[in-house]
């Protein structure tokens, strides 16, 4: 595939908002989950909840789509200089040429729940200020962004589960190479809610501690929410003459589907194992090339065995890996972005992230699992994102100045 440039990029989560207070927590190892006290959740378990949220006031004219998922979008979008990033894309491009590509996968659906509480006792009716396709809609993340920032070009939503905004790169670059479109928003976002809470405990996964990615005694996984966007734009011709730069590329994308089972993984992570296959081939690369892996790693024993199972097989047992799921929780629709945004700050900065929470490595899983934050040159990482059903995406990031001078610059 032809590399495309992360010209911006931006996470907020319970790290931090903003790439600053995402780097500096990764950095300290500082730790942001804390025990369950999100609206009238009773459950031993513990959350990545954003401060400030219920803070945000909605952009002029956003108010039909004020709910808790488009409140974190607006301040994600608002950190970084992000927003006039896209303002100036638009004004170069035209507002009909950029696309809107956001991952989601319970959007506004607090908002429902809320909703009823106050349902007609009589009738069952819902309030009327509630504006379903405004908030709860999984396109209304999509059309929030789109309106945010009066952009005409095509837009979408995906929901793949946990894959989903990592799937948004794919849809993005499609557009981009297809030539309706000359860059994209792309991310992902997604909040606490009762659903996925109430909805995880019935399936047995959530922890009764701060999740422990890959750890020995891992047992289950620590729900976050997170907005995280990056701007994709073709690569310039003198962006690898710029010696200064340390520009991200996407430079690879593998996608797959197990169709083994609903809620768990192909127990020998066989999916996993053709999305990071197709990904490096996109690429161009062979496993030795890449540096640094950020795995899926959500902390359920099978999980973690099975996407171990399908690194082995491709990279074998030396790659470092970690899982930043201990730092943020599981941001579920928007973990994909995050990752992807994490992965950019330690192309740019050169450190591995160490796995937060994990104590001691399962030796079972046989994987070079870092423990802690490891000062190191990077040139190409890839990313893990594994959803139910077994929708499987990995993407490969590295830095321009690298791979565009190895290639001869933009194709």
């Amino acid at each position: 595939m032809k590399p495309l440039l992360l010209s911006h990029f931006t996470a907020t989560s319970c790290i931090g908002h903003g790439l600053e207070q995402t780097l500096d927590a990764l950095r300290h190892g500082r730790q942001a989950l804390k025990p369950c006290d999100f609206e009238t959740v009773d459950l031993p378990t513990f959350i990545g909840e954003v401060e400030g949220v219920d803070d945000v006031k909605m952009a002029a004219g956003m108010a039909d789509y004020n709910c808790r998922n488009n409140r974190l979008a607006q301040l994600g979008l608002e950190q970084d200089g992000f927003a006039d990033a896209v303002n100036t894309a638009a004004d170069k491009y035209g507002r009909d040429r950029i696309g809107v590509f956001m991952g989601t996968s319970t959007s506004g659906i607090l908002e429902t729940e809320l909703a009823f509480r106050e349902r007609d006792s009589l009738t069952g009716a819902l309030p009327v200020g509630l504006i379903y396709s405004k908030t709860q809609n999984t396109y209304s993340v999509a059309d929030f962004t789109r309106q945010y920032f009066e952009l005409s070009g095509p837009a979408a939503a995906v929901s793949s589960a946990c894959s989903s905004s990592a799937k948004v790169f794919s849809t993005a670059r499609r557009m981009i190479e297809a030539g309706l479109i000359d860059a994209a928003v792309v991310g992902g976002v997604d909040t606490l809610c009762l659903t996925t809470l109430y909805g995880f405990t019935s399936l047995g996964l959530l922890s009764t501690q701060a999740c422990r990615p890959y750890d020995t005694e891992r047992d289950g996984i620590s729900i976050g929410e997170a907005a995280a966007f990056a701007l994709l734009e073709r690569p310039s011709p003198s962006l690898s003459t710029n010696q200064d730069a340390r520009a991200v590329l996407l430079l690879g994308i593998g996608e797959s589907s197990d169709a083994y089972h609903m809620s768990s993984p192909h127990p020998e992570g066989l999916g996993a194992r053709r999305a990071m296959q197709q990904a490096l081939q996109s690429a161009g690369l062979s496993p030795t090339e890449i540096d640094y892996i950020n795995l899926h790693g959500t902390a359920t024993p099978s999980n973690d065995a099975a996407e171990a199972k399908g690194v082995a097989a491709v990279f074998g047992h030396d790659t470092p890996c970690s899982s930043t799921k201990g730092a943020t929780g599981h941001a579920l629709g928007a973990a994909g972005a995050v990752e992807a945004v994490i992965c950019a700050l330690a192309l740019q900065h050169g450190f591995i992230p160490g796995g937060l929470n994990t104590r001691e490595a399962d030796s079972l899983l046989q994987l070079n699992y870092q423990l802690q934050n490891r000062d190191q040159a990077l040139t190409r990482v890839m990313s893990n994102s594994f959803g139910f059903g077994g929708t499987n995406c990995s993407l490969i990031f590295g830095l321009a100045q690298d791979d565009l001078e190895q290639s001869g610059g933009p194709k």
